[in-house]
């Protein structure tokens, strides 16, 4: 995990659970050079301004959940530098996603504006529920929506689903994706952060979750140390996630290509 998690965790767990909830913004000024103030024979010289330098375009996986129920999974965004500030961020991200996927767009579902604490979420998909939000690259904990994101990164943002004890834990397979023949097995394991009493981040088993398929209950169900296996009977591309009777899960997404 990035190595300002604990920090993250800690203010998340005191604020409204597992979740991160608000970041800091960045933006670059423009530099200019000032003319001469001495009167002289000498031409004037013109202020001139540099501009941001220009990111160049990624392809970053997105996920979203609306209080638990997987809206977007694991797709690809192309993402360019929406709010131009020259560099492709988590708000750069979830603007394209929402552009790509939303009805509407990322003006009719996705807004995100500077607080107390920085650049935060306001709206996800649509949800406009005072700031409960959480987002993670590559299953870190992000600082804030200015962090960077880069080509071939994983993206999960979501709404929470408890608004009362924010209990919502982000989990995640130890695979993104996996390719396999029809009929053979696949092992994963699935895990979900958490906070000991020191309120430190760890790293808990997700034991008795029940795994889904394209949205559909299996028969599938994690073990005791969150490892599962499981076969596919037809060719093609399947989203495995997982849901659970005593856990309020992010849903977690391994995108599995079979045949």
């Amino acid at each position: 995990m990035k190595k300002k998690i604990l920090a993250i965790l800690l203010t998340a767990a005191l604020c409204l659970g597992f979740g991160i909830l608000s970041g800091c913004g960045t933006s670059q000024s423009a530099a200019t050079t000032a003319p001469s103030a001495a009167a002289t024979e000498e031409p004037t010289a013109t202020a001139t301004a540099t501009a941001a330098p220009t990111a160049e375009p990624a392809t970053v996986y997105v996920t979203i959940s609306d209080a638990g129920s997987l809206v977007v999974a694991q797709q690809p965004v192309a993402v360019t530098d929406e709010d131009g500030d020259g560099t492709l961020t988590v708000n750069d991200a979830l603007i394209a996603a929402h552009d790509s996927f939303y009805p509407g767009g990322a003006a009719a579902g996705y807004a995100a504006e500077e607080g107390q604490y920085g650049l935060s979420i306001t709206e996800l998909w649509g949800v406009k529920n005072g700031g409960s939000y959480g987002y993670y690259v590559n299953n870190v904990a992000s600082m804030s929506l200015a962090d960077p994101v880069a080509d071939g990164d994983y993206l999960t943002a979501f709404a929470y689903a408890d608004l009362v004890n924010f209990s919502d834990a982000y989990s995640y397979f130890d695979s993104q994706t996996a390719t396999v023949a029809t009929g053979a097995d696949l092992t994963l394991k699935l895990a979900y952060v958490g906070l000991d009493a020191s309120f430190n981040p760890v790293e808990n088993p997700a034991a008795g979750v029940t795994i889904t398929v394209d949205g559909e209950q299996t028969e599938y169900v994690t073990g005791d140390d969150g490892t599962v296996t499981v076969s596919f009977a037809g060719a093609g591309t399947h989203v495995v996630s997982a849901i659970s009777d005593t856990l309020t899960l992010v849903p977690p997404v391994c995108t599995v290509t079979v045949g």
